[in-house]
């Protein structure tokens, strides 16, 4: 006969290494990178963040937490008084000797790629859902991503069958500054591309244009993300910033189209589909739109 407290000891010992698992995995997390903080989030690891850079802002729940300033000019100081045992970032983060600091410290640094890519979002949340303990949920949250992006390609595929891809422009900036238009080999260039629109620019990174240049480009759409001001107060200053862009027939024709900023920090965010489905609706008007929900 099995007395009770055998079989109690037998369940004990079998779920012991999950508990000290659990308990070895982090629990006080700081984030940087915008997208990176919203696939914590997604994850389930919300309630493990205990700050997030200014680029977080996503959900509006992040923006209670204490800010650690912008991802690139973190200071030691202010993460190491929330007592964090992770730091996680992408290779943005930085600089470097605060990051040295902080991993003698005996933070654990964990940095991550930024590049617009489907398998690095893979690595990255399988990563994430690693550190979460939590894997299962990262393969799934990729795999319903994957299928909105399949969604995506195959109304973008039908749109362009009937009509010719718009030329855009992706320009990043805020109010009083020249924006900088996003290159070939950037998250822009990928949104744009992956929202059904032919990117006019050439170069690599992301490069301040003449007013020159940008009459000489002539795009149809432009796309803006301003990371100050946001809806027509951020239109109209781009243009006041910018008057050329009133002579090209994205100008002319009104098609001056609002972005997040936020959407392009950290590499792929859970936002992109639905971020995606917009700028597609902005770029085909008259068809009808992918719904934009997010996965």
């Amino acid at each position: 006969m099995i007395r009770p407290l055998a079989v109690f000891a037998l369940f004990a010992s079998l779920l012991s290494p999950l508990a000290v698992n659990a308990d070895n995995l982090p629990q006080r997390w700081v984030s940087t990178g915008g997208s990176l903080s919203e696939w914590v989030v997604e994850l389930g690891g919300e309630d493990k963040l205990v700050g997030v850079d200014s680029t977080s802002q996503h959900p509006a729940s992040l923006q209670k937490l204490p800010s650690v300033g912008y991802q690139r000019q973190l200071a030691a100081e202010g993460i190491l008084a929330l007592r964090p045992q992770v730091l996680l970032g992408t290779e943005e983060m930085g600089p470097p000797p605060v990051l040295a600091q902080l991993a003698a410290a005996g933070v654990k640094v964990e940095t991550l790629p930024a590049d617009a890519d489907l398998q690095v979002l893979h690595g990255n949340l399988k990563r994430i859902g690693a550190l979460l303990g939590d894997e299962a949920r990262a393969e799934s949250l990729f795999a319903a991503y994957q299928a909105r992006l399949n969604e995506q390609a195959a109304w973008v595929a039908k749109a362009q069958a009937e009509t010719r891809a718009p030329t855009v422009l992706l320009l990043l900036g805020h109010a009083g500054s020249s924006p900088m238009a996003g290159g070939k080999d950037t998250a822009a260039a990928w949104v744009i591309e992956r929202a059904g629109g032919n990117n006019l620019t050439t170069h690599d990174g992301y490069k301040a244009l003449s007013s020159e240049a940008l009459l000489a480009l002539d795009p149809e759409v432009v796309i803006f993300a301003d990371r100050r001001l946001g809806g027509d107060e951020a239109r109209q200053a781009l243009l006041e910033q910018n008057p050329a862009l009133a002579s090209t027939r994205a100008g002319k024709a009104g098609r001056l189209v609002a972005i997040d900023p936020t959407l392009l920090v950290g590499g792929l965010g859970p936002r992109i589909p639905a971020g995606l489905a917009e700028l597609s609706a902005a770029f085909y008007p008259g068809r009808t739109p992918l719904n934009p929900a997010t996965p």
